[in-house]
């Protein structure tokens, strides 16, 4: 089904402009003016938004010319607002309950003090390590003593319902298929080559890591799973500031990063930027036991033992700029890119036996692996409300990213039995990915708790990749013409969408609609293969919310969403672990549906309960099979699979066992049947599994905290692969000084090394059992000094805590 773009786009907004009955947002609006002791307006006050179960500051803003100050899209609870400013005392309201509402406050008074030569008075509270939402959990990166010389994705591996198997696939609640943001911005990316992105990027550029797992029509259809947002780290003080960060950790080998941090901004201009460096060697060790059949008789086996080292180089930078153009509206740039150099080499032992155990075969392999990934992207956003109330905004984003991969292998294999040649085969593979995109999104705000947002998004995809493999034996260098390839895809996706909204007494209704227009063409230019598809498709979403009672709620959503095969699941090109294993990817990949219903219990507004049930028709998954060429060489590709079905269970259970010491517990339970055929084998299985995931954070006094971090994944069945159990404990400390500008942070992760894998898979005529480990029990020291001139009362924001993370990412 295809619609032109004039009709595409009709289709979606013209609803809205017959739309008579207004529906609301499921959060609420906080506003209030702060003054001083005669009722005059305190102009550039800290008001700070908290949660009162536990005084956990939710959002800060700041006052404006008036007193004025706001807090947007604030989730239903109860909370109290604090203020504070130079040479007044703090003062704070009454605990207050915010429902379906929009709420004024009372003005705030504050007494002067009767010195006006303190320094400002701010707001001093650690955010915890998770946050629970409606729709999301909230990881603060930025405050935890845990992520002191971390990566960003091995922050994401201890993060409660998120694991990454052995070809470094995400999955989020035991689903694979999750969409991965940075600022707001799709990596376009999965499996190892996501995975080194993600290692590539320090955890001290990271503010915070959010966990969506029922994401609004405002979102791109993609991500079953759900969606993880990250967003990186970017000062609002007023005036010059910055900070500086240095760490090392030592594991196996040693680990370095290091970034600095710099913000300027007065009056209408804010200009921001950072820098980060690491130089990080990583451990690896895969060890292969495989099982060959042939009509069901065992008709030998290989021992394979992988034990190597990488080393990662990375440089990553951000820059930008913000710019108010009125009151009204303001205009923003920003360029980001990452230049990763990592080179591996992991010497490799395989033998291979016969049916009767006795050795046939001997070799060692010598790999060595080259891999250069810069990568650039712009951003230019524009925000523009029609009026001073805010009810009519506009937002505009025009995007360009720009990724390269240069890879290069030398393979070298030496035959101790039977003697023979030594071979090397050499592969040279040159990637350029360019990706624009251009969206707009319309809010509109009515009366009787109204809201309506729209929006469309445009964007084109060109990817090219040629690779070239030589073959080398007695000195001559011969083409291999059976992995050498081109392969080109070009992709365009048009998008529109309308989220309607609407409040009846205690119960809200959100009802979203997206739609998507998919045009893509994939070709090898070596052979003339390729594929085109062209389809439509429609993705409902609808959200209902019913508040019980003052400890009760209730809430169920439903949702269709796709995943399109990424491009490197597409190209077809290898990379080689050894002599007899690679990767390729599948250019007969269709994408994945998913259709998604969950119904969750919330109590005290921080008990949460939830069930849910996922179908997925042609699911992708990572397999390891028997490659096509025969010859006991094995594969590790993606395929579809018919279908499966997920039925799952997720608790959150915050305790405060004393008042120093909080404690975040969240558990996943779930079953995941898997159904196809592959490799001459049929599948019909699943196997009930649950991971555990423990967060104490201690309040130690004199500027001293902790964390204690414990996970633990059961046994689980993910297609054809059955992963036992494994799980690591971490801890943390940290300790402020020098008047509260630097930071000092000590953690040691998995301190038992408990999280090698084990896993099997298993075919009709091929059985493999391997073992994963990594550099995983390391010990960091890091120090952060933050500098500049705090005694400059820092600006309003331009909007509330959530805003620029939904203008940017589409949220709600």
């Amino acid at each position: 089904m295809t619609l032109s773009l004039r009709a595409f786009f009709a289709f979606f907004f013209l609803p809205t402009l017959t739309i008579s009955v207004a529906f609301a947002q499921n959060a609420s609006k906080i506003t209030g003016t702060v003054q001083d002791s005669t009722g005059v307006g305190v102009e550039f006050a800290t008001v700070a938004l908290h949660r009162a179960t536990d005084s956990t500051v939710v959002q800060t803003e700041f006052s404006d010319a008036s007193g004025a100050f706001q807090f947007a899209a604030v989730p239903a609870g109860n909370y109290f607002v604090s203020a504070s400013q130079v040479g007044f005392n703090r003062s704070q309201t009454d605990p207050f309950a915010l429902s379906f509402q929009n709420e004024t406050l009372p003005g705030i008074r504050l007494r002067p003090n009767g010195n006006t030569n303190l320094k400002e008075v701010t707001v001093q509270a650690r955010k915890p390590m998770f946050e629970r939402e409606a729709d999301r959990i909230v990881v603060n990166v930025d405050g935890s003593p845990l992520s002191a010389g971390a990566t960003s994705l091995e922050v994401l591996s201890r993060s409660p319902g998120v694991t990454v198997d052995q070809n470094d696939n995400l999955a989020l609640r035991g689903k694979q298929g999750v969409l991965v943001l940075i600022d707001g911005k799709r990596v376009p990316m999965t499996g190892t080559e996501l995975a080194e992105m993600l290692r590539a990027l320090p955890a001290n550029a990271v503010e915070k890591i959010e966990l969506i797992t029922n994401p609004p029509a405002k979102y791109d259809a993609a991500g079953s799973a759900g969606i993880i947002a990250i967003k990186l780290k970017k000062d609002g003080r007023q005036g010059t500031n910055g900070s500086l960060t240095t760490s090392y950790g030592y594991g196996r080998y040693g680990k370095f990063t290091s970034g600095l941090t710099l913000n300027h901004r007065h009056k209408k201009v804010n200009l921001f930027g950072n820098y980060n460096y690491s130089d990080r060697n990583v451990f690896t060790q895969l060890k292969l036991h495989r099982d060959f059949y042939q009509d069901g008789k065992f008709i030998g086996s290989s021992d394979q033992d992988n034990i190597g080292k990488t080393r990662y180089a990375t440089h990553t930078y951000r820059a930008g700029v913000d710019y108010t153009l009125s009151k009204r509206t303001m205009l923003g740039a920003v360029v980001n890119g990452q230049n990763l150099d990592a080179k591996a080499s992991i010497p490799n032992v395989t033998q291979t036996f016969d049916a009767e155990g006795q050795l046939q075969s001997s070799y060692q392999s010598a790999n060595s692996r080259g891999l250069r990934m810069p990568n650039i992207a712009g951003n230019v956003n524009l925000k523009h409300s029609f009026d001073s109330t805010g009810k009519r905004e506009i937002t505009a984003d025009a995007d360009f990213a720009h990724y390269e991969t240069h890879r290069l292998q030398n393979l070298s294999t030496l035959f101790s039995l039977p003697v023979r040649p030594p071979t090397v085969l050499a592969g040279d593979l040159n990637g350029a990915l360019n990706i624009t995109s251009f969206k707009t999104d319309y809010t509109h705000i009515l009366p009787n708790k109204g809201r309506v947002e729209g929006g469309f998004k445009v964007s084109w995809v060109h990817s090219d990749n040629d690779v070239l493999f030589t073959n080398s034996s007695d000195g001559q260098s011969v083409i291999d013409t059976t992995k050498s390839n081109h392969f080109q895809y070009d992709e365009n996706i048009n998008a529109a969408y309308i989220n309607i909204n609407k409040v009846f007494s205690k119960l809200t209704v959100q009802i979203g609609l997206r739609g998507e227009q998919t045009i893509a063409q994939g070709i090898q230019l070596i052979g003339n293969n390729g594929f085109k598809r062209n389809y439509f498709q429609l993705f409902p979403s609808l959200f209902f919310k019913q508040s019980l009672s003052k400890l009760h709620e209730m809430s169920l959503s439903l949702s269709r969403r796709i995943d399109r095969p990424t491009y490197n699941q597409l190209n077809p090109f290898r990379a080689y672990i050894d002599a007899t294993t690679y990767f390729s990817g599948n250019p007969s990949l269709f994408p994945q549906l998913s259709y998604n219903i969950e119904l969750t219990h919330t109590f005290k507004q921080k008990f949460i309960t939830s069930v849910s049930y996922t179908r997925t028709d042609q699911p992708i998954i990572s397999v390891v099979q028997p490659a096509p060429e025969g010859n006991r060489q094995a594969v590790s590709t993606f395929q579809n699979l018919t279908r499966s079905d997920y039925y799952g269970l997720t608790m959150t259970i915050p305790v405060q066992p004393a008042r120093w010491w909080t404690m975040d517990n969240n558990l996943v339970a779930y079953y995941q049947l898997f159904i196809g055929n592959l490799a001459g084998t049929s599948l019909n299985a699943g196997l009930p599994a649950f991971s555990l995931n423990s967060t104490s954070t201690f309040t130690l006094g004199r500027g001293w905290t902790a964390d204690l971090t414990g996970n633990y994944q059961s046994r689980q069945l993910y297609g054809f692969l059955d992963i036992q159990p494994l799980g690591q404990l971490n801890i943390g400390l940290q300790k402020t000084m020098l008047n509260k500008k630097g930071t000092l942070k000590l953690n040691m992760t998995d301190v038992f090394y408990t999280s090698p894998l084990h896993a099997t898979s298993a075919y009709a005529n091929y059985k493999e059992r391997f073992y994963q480990r990594q550099d995983t029990r390391v010990a960091t020291a890091s120090f952060t000094y933050r500098f500049g001139n705090d005694t400059l009362t820092p600006s309003r924001r331009r909007a509330g805590g959530a805003e620029d993370e939904k203008r940017r990412a589409g949220g709600a």
